[in-house]
């Protein structure tokens, strides 16, 4: 029998690392054995603006996710997340980092009930912060991400991946932000 596919889109801001956390879940879906397929769709990045990554597992014949398809949405930004719903299919889930302690807005926990999506929030922004690596917002939410039940790989894959693709100077941080992470659901 034929296993669906599993979509990814992953959403952010320009420098928030999206680019990086999709090659951390394609290497992870790779070694699982997983055909992989992905594309990235940039606005203004370099300028902080929004930056969209599809990842396709699984015996797929494009590489971007149609509206209504999305397994899995990670948005490293609030607004992100919000711009980015109609990539969900029903009885998917939201994973999003969030500033404020208001995520999901009330004018979107309709439609999120409606489509019976599960949504999970953390600050993960704050947490890199914390541990002085501002600029791993990706890592925070991507350890938190991994303790989540649907999430289609254990949180040991994706540490071991994250270990071997971190450059030397950066690994322990990394490790340490993505354990943070984790530590919070």
């Amino acid at each position: 029998m034929k296993k669906k596919p599993i979509n990814f889109v992953i959403s952010g801001l320009g420098g928030q690392g999206i680019l990086f956390m999709t090659k951390i879940l394609a290497r992870t879906a790779l070694h699982k054995g997983f055909k992989v397929m992905g594309a990235e769709t940039h606005g203004m990045a370099q300028r902080g603006g929004s930056v969209v990554s599809h990842l396709r597992l699984g015996d797929v014949k494009s590489s971007l996710v149609k509206a209504g398809a999305a397994d899995f949405l990670l948005a490293l930004e609030e607004n992100e997340a919000y711009r980015n719903l109609p990539f969900l299919a029903e009885q998917s889930l939201l994973c999003s980092n969030k500033s404020s302690g208001n995520f999901p807005v009330p004018e979107v926990e309709g439609y999120l009930s409606n489509a019976s999506i599960a949504c999970h929030s953390i600050k993960a922004g704050s947490l890199a912060f914390e541990l002085g690596a501002p600029m791993s917002t990706n890592l925070a939410l991507l350890g938190y991400f991994s303790t989540l039940d649907r999430c289609p790989f254990t949180l040991q894959e994706l540490r071991t991946t994250i270990e071997a693709m971190s450059p030397a100077a950066y690994k322990e941080i990394n490790l340490k932000v993505f354990d943070k992470g984790a530590r919070e659901s």
